[in-house]
C-alpha cells in the first residue's frame, strides 16, 4: 500500500470512529429524552447546525446539496409544528379570547428566548453539533429546539410533534404568557410612550454588524432628535432594533427630562 493509500485509509477510519462517537450521542440524547425514532438520522440532522459545512468538505465535494446536512429545514417544518400547537392549546384554554389577543399571546408563548430555555433544558446546549470553534447561542438552540419538533413531526406524525411541545407548554403557557405580554413590542411602546410625552418618535441606527454570515451580531441605537436613548444587541437588526426599544424605555425620563 503506497504511502498515500495509507494516509487516506487512515483519513477514513478516523472519520468512520467519529461517525460512530455522534451516532452514540444522538442514542443518548433519544434514549435520554424517551425519544423513539425510526429513523436516527433525523434526529441526528437536526442535531447538526449548519456551521459544521465548514467542516464537511468531502460531503459537499461529492455534490450533496447544503441544505441535506444541516438542520434548516426540519427548523422550518417544526416552526410550523410549534406554532400550529401553540395556536391549537390557546384556542382551547380560552374560548372567550379574541384573535388579537390569541395571536399577542402566541407570540409570547414562541419566542426565541423560551425556544432556547427548553433547548438548554433538553442539553441541546451539549448536544448540538457545531462547527470549529462556535458556541451555541439563543439563536442557534431555539432553532435546535424547532428542528428537533420537525423531525419527531417527520418520523412519529404531525400529531406526535404536537404532543411534544404541549408537555413544554403546559406547564410553562401561563408563566410565559405574563411575562411576554407585558414585554411584547417595546418598539410599539416606545413609539407611543414618545408620541404621548413629547409629540415626536424614535429613530433606529446601526452602530455595528459582526460575526460570520450565518451568525451575524447587530448592535443599533435608538434615538430621538440626535439624543441617544438606549443600545441593544440582536441576531437580526429587528431584534436588536426591540433591546434597544426596551433599554429606552427605561432611560427615557432619565435622558429628555435632564
Amino acid at each position: 500500500m503506497s504511502d498515500q493509500d495509507q494516509s487516506t485509509a487512515s483519513t477514513n477510519a478516523g472519520a468512520d470512529a467519529e461517525s460512530e462517537d455522534v451516532d452514540a450521542e444522538v442514542r443518548r440524547f433519544a434514549a435520554r429524552h424517551r425519544l423513539n425514532f425510526r429513523n436516527a438520522g433525523l434526529l441526528r440532522l437536526a442535531l447538526t447546525h449548519r456551521s459544521v459545512l465548514n467542516d464537511l468538505g468531502d460531503e459537499l465535494s461529492q455534490g450533496a446539496a447544503p441544505a441535506t446536512l444541516m438542520n434548516e429545514r426540519l427548523e422550518f417544518l417544526g416552526d410550523a409544528v410549534l406554532g400550529l400547537a401553540a395556536a391549537d392549546y390557546l384556542y382551547a384554554a380560552d374560548p372567550d379570547a379574541d384573535e388579537g389577543t390569541l395571536t399577542r399571546r402566541r407570540v409570547a408563548l414562541v419566542r426565541t428566548e423560551t425556544l432556547a430555555g427548553w433547548a438548554r433544558e433538553l442539553g441541546l446546549d451539549e448536544a448540538l453539533m457545531l462547527g470549529q470553534g462556535e458556541r451555541a447561542n439563543d439563536r442557534m438552540l431555539s432553532g435546535a429546539f424547532e428542528a428537533i419538533v420537525g423531525a419527531i413531526a417527520l418520523d412519529r406524525g404531525y400529531a406526535a410533534g404536537q404532543r411534544f411541545v404541549r408537555r413544554f407548554l403546559a406547564r410553562d403557557a401561563e408563566t410565559l404568557i405574563d411575562a411576554g405580554v407585558a414585554a411584547a413590542n417595546p418598539k410599539g411602546r416606545l413609539q407611543e410612550a414618545l408620541q404621548a410625552r413629547y409629540q415626536i418618535g424614535p429613530t433606529y441606527r446601526v452602530i455595528t454588524a459582526e460575526g460570520p454570515a450565518h451568525e451575524r451580531t447587530f448592535t443599533v441605537e435608538a434615538s430621538v432628535h440626535g439624543t441617544p436613548l438606549g443600545v441593544g444587541t440582536g441576531a437580526s437588526k429587528r431584534e436588536a432594533e426591540q433591546r434597544a426599544a426596551e433599554a429606552a424605555l427605561a432611560a427615557i425620563p432619565e435622558k429628555l427630562d435632564a
